[in-house]
């Protein structure tokens, strides 16, 4: 169902060292749900795997953003600056094939 599995002891290190920098870099409390994820592309033009990376804050806001790499070449500085949060919340569906 989910193709062949990448969870080698690089690979998780990287979902949790993500998890860790998006848990510091928006200042979410260590109780906050984070997940981190990485997913085939499917749509065309789109990047072959990317690092998705949703997480909820105090009031049960979602927030979602995309990294257009692999998770192991994720580097701190990729993750949205903390004053973009409130353009990361998470409506859903908007009727859009691109995110």
């Amino acid at each position: 169902m989910f193709g062949q599995s990448r969870k080698g002891p690089d690979h998780l290190a990287a979902l949790e060292t993500i998890k860790d920098w998006t848990r510091d870099r928006f200042s979410l409390a260590a109780e906050a749900v984070i997940l981190v994820a990485e997913l085939n592309c499917q749509v065309p033009g789109c990047p072959p795997v990317e690092t998705v990376v949703a997480f909820w804050d105090q009031d049960s806001t979602r927030y979602r953003f995309k990294i257009f790499k692999p998770a192991t070449e994720v580097l701190n500085d990729d993750l949205p600056i903390y004053w973009l949060k409130s353009a990361l919340i998470d409506y859903g569906e908007l009727g859009c094939d691109c995110c």
